[in-house]
């Protein structure tokens, strides 16, 4: 049986979030997520200094690196 994970069910509502809320909630490191967006392999939003991710682009970020291991 193939379990497929439901990222719209697990992450909360919400438009933008911080590096430091998708860490909070334990998604992803704030390391590995300043890394991600330096190499440009998940899509940011800039407002003044500061990097957000919006909830479409994380759960897409998710979803493309999410793999079942047989």
């Amino acid at each position: 049986m193939t379990m497929i994970t439901n990222y719209n069910e697990l992450i909360p509502e919400g438009v933008l979030f911080s590096i430091k809320q998708i860490d909070e909630m334990g998604i992803i490191k704030s390391d590995l997520l300043k890394k991600l967006i330096y190499s440009r392999k998940i899509e940011v939003t800039k407002l003044a200094s500061k990097n957000f991710i919006s909830r479409t682009a994380l759960i897409s970020y998710l979803e493309e690196n999410t793999y079942t291991i047989l």
